[in-house]
């Protein structure tokens, strides 16, 4: 055990002086649950970490009782997040702020565009889904909030690390090398100089055929506060066109980042 004399700034990881390792078993399921996106079993759950399943059991059933995880839903082996974790995220003020301002614009937008539209925020490595406002038409399409996908997968993302300061980006950028392969950071990379060069995204979605995505983002002092997008899909009868949805994209966004600001002041 550490003795209270312990330098910790040039003590390694393993010789911390204070530790809680029924503590930090259950982070590293919640963080590995994250991360993966799919359900994964405890037997799953224990090869990852390299522990025994033994370890796990306790840990994963005190998750479960408190909320935290959940048998998957939609009927595969293995357990999931649940939003708990999100839900305690957004009660700080900042997200709070974010969610209250931007809402009722959004709502506004998707009844002008008839099209759902989504809010999403960086989260690590990844992107999260913050809010959503459902097409007020017969048909949309949506994904359900507390939707994560790794930043350097989607369109959102492009917008979120493009217009990132540079000591962010500096910050940013080992974590997305460890979560992708080469090749695929550099065009991620690539795509983001091209993103902020125009000030959108219009590209067809690479998860949902039939879905074009339409993002732009909140900008504030330190870069893109958030992205929203709306998930184009063509609706016969309907005739807006992809120019007229970025447009009103742009006055949307423009509107919540100048409530955010008038709010700081």
């Amino acid at each position: 055990m550490a003795t209270i004399g312990t330098n910790l700034d040039s003590a390694g990881d393993d010789d911390r002086k204070y530790r809680a390792p029924a503590l930090e078993k259950g982070l590293d399921i919640l963080e590995l649950l994250a991360r993966n996106g799919a359900p994964m079993t405890t037997s799953q759950m224990a090869v990852t970490l390299g522990r025994s399943v033994s370890e796990l059991f306790r840990m994963v059933l005190a998750l479960e009782f408190r909320g935290y995880i959940e048998p998957s839903p939609d009927g595969r082996d293995g357990y999931t997040l649940t939003n708990k974790l999100f839900t305690l995220g957004i009660a700080q003020g900042s997200a709070r702020s974010l969610l209250e301002t931007a809402l009722p614009i959004m709502k506004e937008l998707a009844r002008e565009l008839g099209q759902s539209c989504h809010l999403v925020v960086p989260s690590g490595d990844q992107i999260v889904v913050v809010g959503r406002i459902e097409s007020p038409m017969d048909l949309g399409f949506s994904v359900r909030v507390g939707y994560r996908r790794r930043l350097v997968d989607t369109h959102a993302g492009l917008m979120l690390y493009g217009y990132a300061p540079e000591d962010a980006k500096a910050r940013w950028l080992p974590q997305l090398r460890a979560s992708a392969a080469p090749e695929h950071i550099e065009r991620f990379l690539q795509k983001a100089k091209v993103a902020v060069e125009r000030g959108y995204v219009q590209s067809i979605s690479d998860f949902v055929e039939g879905v074009t995505d339409l993002c732009v983002p909140v900008l504030g002092l330190q870069g893109a506060t958030a992205v929203i997008i709306v998930p184009f899909i063509v609706i016969k009868g309907q005739t807006t066109t992809h120019e007229q949805v970025i447009e009103k994209l742009r006055a949307a966004t423009r509107k919540i980042a100048d409530a955010l600001s008038n709010e700081g002041r």
